[in-house]
């Protein structure tokens, strides 16, 4: 069984993961397109591009991983060298030099962004991958598939919640400089952390099989129909949900408006975090005791869906107070919490499953698809969001104040729209995807895993 020591050290590699992830997710658009002025078509094809980039990369990565044979394991290796390149790649990337303009800046916008794509897959699939190889399955690997998404909620809710204070403090007011020292600092916790968790977790059992062909790899997943089912439900849920994060700073900047916007900001992602926290270490270990993991699943799709059709009303009324906002936020951050756990329960299942149906057992593969598919769902929402801001005309430089952009009564329109009704339709089309294709019941994975063993 694994120590607590051991399951410390992997969660605060989370924690550091998903603090970048965060920071690159909800701000590269907002650093390039509203500070920089770059425009936001352009960095919307950039951050899709990249995406696309990513699905030959990520499973390559994979095949390396699996290669890999060292006596320091085949995955702590790339989770060290795969972090401190990123770390170096973050801070460039929200450093631009200002010498640039015009081309300049979008290309060495898209250097940075592709390059920091590479190297973050380069830590990330080693990272999830590790999880099948030291624990026994079962109880103990939701325990710490649980315990691994709760400190990457962590990560990502206290990124979302102190960015723009820290943004704002560093920079003495001015966010370009203020960026470019938080990037700094995050890249530094983001070594730290991983590094801990390199020193202190070692892989417990020895999956001495072949390393498969990128020809093999590629047929192995297209045969593995519960890990395409979880991975195409990953897409449409974490589109749906950066769409909204993407679009939530140019809410409160624009249309909820204040000179202090981001003090709002700030407070609605404090709430919202710490709901996410909670959602993932309370909520959902207690409805785990009452309801299996797929009933949970449905009672989290019904939670954000009912807190999306709550903000698409709100969002149309007199927004006097940001409390009022706290009503949906609860809902779609705590459903979107038990989602982020549920994922990686399920996608570890279709490991055992691919094993049994294949032959073989595909974890460097499996998890470069979560991977892959998390990058490319923000650059999917990346793209949309650039679309809307470019129709809604919302690309005013910082110093255009809130009452001003408002005036554009059709542009805001066009925001709250797109922040809501988008997602309520990704939404429903994952969940009734899900339902019609996932099948790995706990009485069928309990079944897979006897059938393995004898």
């Amino acid at each position: 069984m694994l120590s607590k020591r051991e399951m410390a050290s992997y969660g605060l590699g989370a924690v550091g993961k998903d603090m970048v992830y965060m920071f690159s997710a909800s701000y590269i658009l907002y650093y390039y397109q509203d500070i920089l002025g770059v425009s936001a078509i352009a960095m919307g094809m950039i951050l899709m591009a990249a995406r696309v980039f990513d699905a030959f990369n990520d499973p390559v990565m994979g095949v390396i991983v699996a290669k890999t044979r060292t006596r320091f394991g085949k995955f702590r290796p790339w989770l060290f060298v795969g972090t401190a390149l990123n770390a170096i790649v973050l801070y460039l990337m929200f450093a631009a030099p200002p010498a640039l303009d015009g081309g300049g800046l979008v290309a060495y916008a898209a250097v940075t962004y592709i390059l920091w794509g590479v190297t973050y897959t380069m830590m990330d699939i080693p990272y999830w991958s590790m999880i099948p190889a030291f624990t026994q399955g079962g109880k103990e690997r939701e325990n710490l598939s649980t315990l691994a998404r709760s400190c990457a909620g962590v990560g990502s809710a206290l990124v979302t919640v102190i960015t723009m204070q820290c943004v704002y403090f560093f920079g003495n007011g001015n966010e370009r400089t203020g960026f470019k020292w938080f990037a700094l600092i995050l890249s530094v916790l983001f070594f730290v952390f991983i590094l801990i968790t390199c020193l202190n977790i070692k892989e417990k059992s020895t999956v001495d099989v072949d390393a498969p062909s990128i020809k093999q790899m590629f047929k192995a997943l297209l045969q593995n129909d519960q890990a395409m089912t979880v991975v195409i439900t990953i897409v449409l849920i974490n589109t749906s949900v950066y769409i909204t994060s993407n679009l939530v700073i140019y809410f409160f900047k624009y249309d909820f408006g204040g000179a202090d916007w981001y003090n709002g900001y700030t407070l609605f992602n404090t709430f919202g975090g710490a709901i996410q926290i909670l959602s993932m270490m309370i909520l959902f270990p207690l409805l785990r005791k009452f309801l299996n993991t797929i009933r949970i699943f449905y009672v989290s799709f019904a939670m954000a869906i009912a807190g999306y059709l709550v903000l698409l009303v709100l969002v149309f009324t007199t927004m006097s107070n940001v409390f009022i906002l706290f009503i949906p936020a609860f809902f779609i951050f705590a459903a979107n919490g038990m989602l982020l756990v549920l994922t990686t329960i399920f996608l570890a299942n279709t490991v055992d499953y691919g094993e049994l149906k294949n032959k073989r057992r595909d974890e460097s593969v499996i998890f470069s698809m979560q991977t892959f598919v998390v990058k490319l769902a923000s650059g999917v929402a990346a793209l949309v969001v650039s679309v809307c801001l470019s129709l809604s005309h919302l690309s005013q430089d910082t110093a255009v104040v809130a009452g001003e952009a408002a005036q554009a009564g059709g542009s805001l329109v066009g925001l709250r729209m797109t922040m809501t009704v988008l997602p309520i339709a990704g939404l429903l089309l994952a969940v009734f995807y899900f339902h019609k294709k996932y099948i790995l019941t706990e009485s069928k994975m309990e079944e897979i895993n006897n059938t393995l063993r004898a």
